[in-house]
């Protein structure tokens, strides 16, 4: 047995913890790019500059989605030539789904930075945050192509089994972002503009280095020459990464409407909404990275005719989601307080603490559901059945939008997160459905 193709033969449970743990870690230090600008910026520079990132985040957080929806994607392609050691045709959907999402990141980054001011104002940003929110966007879209790049490259390299390489890079960017950080924030007093910078500077260095790695890891598998760019390919990349691009990004486009809402009741709400989305980033972390073991652990069995183990390895993927639900219940329950603090500090407002607190403490209860419709999610994913978990997502995102702006201002805030959950519940329903059918085993 090939050390390379553990996901094929190892026991599912094995195996999955194997190739989802370090994407875990990995996923815990990308998180830690944006929780290092929001800790750093709040400790620093204050509440409103806080309030500005997170009114940031919202958008930017759908950018990051089509980065690592577009990587998911090319990824299933990747999984299946390499499980069944087509290799020229693996190199075939690296070299193209990174040359065209390089492209496309070039499209949005433009795009992003010209219509910014725009952008903003039309998410009801509060006016005296605004220049501050722009300004921290505007150097984020500059670095668009190294974040998409880098997300292609992480995705390749857990499609070939090597999850450890992401995690590795990760590690690396997640202490350069923290050391730019403080210094260019607490030493230099660039404010919101440095740890923009700062984020730039270190996703651009590990890209590069990525990219680096990622070559000399590709001339390992000899077979006949390879194309650098096939139209063929980036039509198959462009079937499976759209639905996964909505999958990806339905969270993040309800954010970001969804912020429009929130942005109506004042920078200090925002505020402390902007430290309770950091912390759920973090917590769902564990059920992310499980969807994409899930897709990519499909793609190589099905790709080696290995049905059995799909079905033994998404019974595993409930039992691992299960676990991680009840540490996040123990840690948010006791200690709501404690996290929101550590973006807010002392100086913070009662308001933009209480609804940070209140945030938290009603959706540690839930995130079972989006675990369990991740691990789904994933199956559908990399088996290649799209429409269903397409559909379950445009639902989740439809429930969550409407409610909001429908209830928030009869009931406040918090019908902003009460209704997460049902979203999360029906879009689970709804790919366990297509699950059951049975599409994906053809």
């Amino acid at each position: 047995m090939s050390d390379k193709e553990y996901l094929i033969h190892q026991a599912p449970m094995r195996a999955l913890l194997s190739f989802s743990f370090p994407m875990m870690l990995g996923n815990l230090f990308q998180q830690l790019y944006t929780m290092t600008d929001s800790v750093i910026v709040g400790r620093f520079v204050g509440e409103d500059a806080l309030a500005a990132v997170g009114a940031s985040y919202a958008l930017t957080s759908v950018f990051i989605a089509v980065a690592i929806g577009g990587g998911v994607g090319s990824s299933v392609l990747v999984s299946r030539a390499f499980g069944s050691r087509r290799y020229s045709e693996m190199k075939d959907a690296v070299s193209t789904s990174l040359i065209a999402f390089l492209v496309v990141s070039a499209l949005l980054a433009a795009f992003g930075y010209i219509l910014a001011d725009g952008i903003m104002r039309a998410l009801n940003t509060p006016q005296d945050i605004h220049s501050d929110s722009v300004l921290y966007l505007r150097i984020y879209f500059l670095g668009l192509p190294f974040l998409f790049m880098y997300n292609v490259l992480s995705s390749v390299f857990n499609a070939l089994g090597r999850s450890r390489i992401p995690l590795y890079f990760l590690i690396f960017s997640s202490l350069l972002n923290v050391a730019l950080d403080l210094l260019m924030v607490a030493v230099f007093d660039m404010g919101i503009g440095g740890a923009a910078w700062a984020t730039l500077i270190a996703q651009g260095v590990s890209a590069c280095l990525s990219f680096a790695v990622l070559i000399r890891l590709l001339s390992s598998y000899d077979e006949r020459q390879s194309s650098l760019f096939s139209f063929t390919m980036l039509h198959r990349v462009i079937v499976l990464a759209i639905p996964s691009i909505l999958q990806q990004s339905t969270v993040s486009i309800g954010m970001m409407l969804v912020q429009s809402v929130v942005n109506s009741f004042g920078s200090q709400v925002l505020a402390g909404y902007s430290a309770g989305m950091r912390i759920e980033n973090i917590a769902t972390v564990p059920m992310v990275s499980i969807g994409n073991a899930m897709s990519s652990y499909t793609a190589q069995n099905l790709g080696a005719r290995r049905e059995d183990r799909v079905k033994q390895g998404y019974l595993a993927s409930y039992l691992m989601v299960a676990f991680f639900s009840l540490v996040i219940i123990a840690v948010l329950e006791i200690f709501p307080l404690h996290l929101v603090n550590m973006f807010i500090g002392s100086d913070g407002t009662a308001l933009a603490r209480n609804t940070g607190v209140a945030y938290l403490r009603f959706m540690g209860w839930f995130f079972a559901l989006i675990g369990f419709k991740m691990a789904t999610d994933g199956v559908l994913r990399g088996s290649g059945d799209v429409k269903v978990f397409t559909a379950a997502n445009l639902v989740n995102l439809t429930t969550r939008v409407l409610f909001s702006f429908l209830l928030a201002p009869v009931i406040g805030v918090a019908a902003v997160w009460y209704i997460v959950p049902v979203g999360w519940l029906l879009n689970w329903m709804i790919s366990f459905i297509g699950y059951r059918k049975g599409i994906w085993r053809r």
